[in-house]
């Protein structure tokens, strides 16, 4: 490597390294968000020099952060959870949590997924981060047209419960829940969803 090209990249490294730092720790990170400073290459390797050189963490593949410091745990890492949401910021598609993700989500279920799956509108695929991973599955548009995070999530919910599963406890915990949904949004929901969920949605809409 030249004395020119060392100064090439020392410089694009001290640019990213100036800009991380300009943000509040916590932020999750992708090369491709730094790619006004130089190729995709050069800033791949700088990001690698910043890990070296403890300023950042890599936590997947083409995923990094400046950790928050806590005071009695030291270094906080992104959740899962929010590395799923920033994915979907970066690649400006749809996900709701599915499945066992979703009753975790609710707190219907004390079991924490190694695998969080999420349906969406975007391409499939798995990304793995450290012993868990984010499954994005390819879904049909009106999976999608949900407005309520709360009733977005108990539909789904109600799907992994089934028909026959769900018990008074659960509906009880998901009438909590709904409490603290908008309720215009959770008149949308209650239209699209399937006809056994619809009844009980309602009647949880109707207590209000």
């Amino acid at each position: 490597m030249t004395d020119i090209i060392k100064s090439i990249m020392v410089s694009i490294e001290y640019r990213i390294e100036k800009h991380i730092k300009s943000k509040s720790r916590g932020v999750i990170m992708f090369p491709d968000d730094f790619s006004i400073f130089g190729t995709s290459e050069s800033v791949r390797k700088s990001l690698q020099r910043l890990v070296e050189k403890n300023i950042i963490r890599r936590i997947a593949k083409g995923i990094y952060v400046r950790p928050k410091i806590s005071k009695y745990i030291g270094e906080v890492l992104p959740t899962v959870e929010d590395i799923a949401i920033a994915i979907s910021r970066r690649d400006r598609i749809k996900i709701i949590p599915t499945g066992i993700t979703a009753l975790h989500s609710l707190g219907l279920s004390t079991q924490v997924p190694l695998k969080l799956v999420y349906l969406t509108d975007g391409a499939p695929r798995e990304i793995k981060i450290g012993k868990r991973s984010i499954k994005l599955k390819k879904t049909t548009p009106k999976n999608l047209l949900v407005k309520g995070k709360i009733s977005g999530l108990v539909i789904q919910a109600l799907k992994e419960i089934g028909k026959e599963k769900l018990n008074q406890t659960d509906e009880n915990k998901i009438y909590n829940l709904l409490k603290n949904e908008d309720p215009k949004d959770l008149e949308h929901d209650i239209q699209i969803a399937p006809n056994w969920i619809r009844i009980i949605l309602q009647r949880n809409l109707d207590h209000e």
